[in-house]
């Protein structure tokens, strides 16, 4: 951890066959982001707190010290406060942490927010179609039990449940019926008629996303599209987009 955030030299320990460059040099003039700073081990917490406060370092096996310009933001999901009194976190590191603390609300606080996270990782699954529904199978389920992005990719790759902590489906999430795609409707046809179901596939999505984009100004479509705005306003007609 300390060769990861400081560096070290050759010959530092076994194994250090050449210079590494750590993360605190790396981000000299920018933003240094520390992930989970509560595992931090108790002996490395000096040598973090040296370096935020002197804006100098050496690293591993090195005698020049090294002076950065660098903005620490740290993020955990422990109690430091806790850790602090428990003796597993400096108080002196900690406060000099904590001068802006951002508190991330847990998502049973935002219920609100979970169909649109739950669409988002459901595409980032590969799921192309709509969503209909989501459905926890108890009133708290989405929001107390595993990560919702897992729940997604068991509901998107096991046939639409994700399981909760106890083995109970925690979410259920209902797709609509998609209609066979143009290429495998059209593959067994004439290649004439495969190609216009495809071009047709193709013209809508590209329309839908560029009508969106532009926020259904069709003067500002047509310009991106680099289309004849009465054109474009045709094919919206055709796609039913307009």
């Amino acid at each position: 951890m300390a060769s990861e955030l400081f560096g070290h030299e050759r010959g530092a320990f076994t194994g250090a066959d050449r210079q590494h460059i750590g993360a605190f040099e790396r981000a000299d003039g920018g933003v240094l982001f520390l992930d989970e700073i509560g595992e931090l081990p108790l002996d490395l917490q000096p040598q973090l707190l040296g370096a935020l406060e002197r804006r100098r370092f050496r690293r591993l096996g090195g005698q020049k010290e090294i002076e950065v310009d660098v903005q620490a933001v740290s993020a955990t999901n422990r109690d430091l406060r806790s850790e602090v009194n428990e003796g597993t976190f400096r108080l002196d590191l900690y406060y000099r942490l904590a001068i802006v603390v951002l508190r991330l609300p847990a998502l049973r606080e935002r219920r609100a927010d979970i169909p649109m996270l739950v669409e988002h990782f459901l595409r980032e699954c590969g799921h192309e179609g709509p969503v209909a529904e989501i459905v926890p199978s108890r009133d708290h389920g989405v929001a107390h039990s595993a990560p919702l992005a897992g729940q997604c990719a068991r509901a998107c790759n096991c046939g639409g449940d994700g399981d909760g902590e106890a083995g109970e489906p925690a979410m259920k999430v209902i797709r609509q019926q998609q209609p066979a795609s143009p290429w495998r409707r059209g593959r067994d046809g004439p290649a004439r008629e495969a190609r216009a179901l495809i071009l047709d596939d193709f013209e809508r999505r590209y329309l839908k996303q560029l009508i969106e984009t532009s926020k259904h100004n069709v003067s500002a479509a047509a310009r991106q599209a680099r289309m004849d705005r009465s054109y474009l306003l045709k094919l919206l007609q055709r796609h039913d987009l307009r």
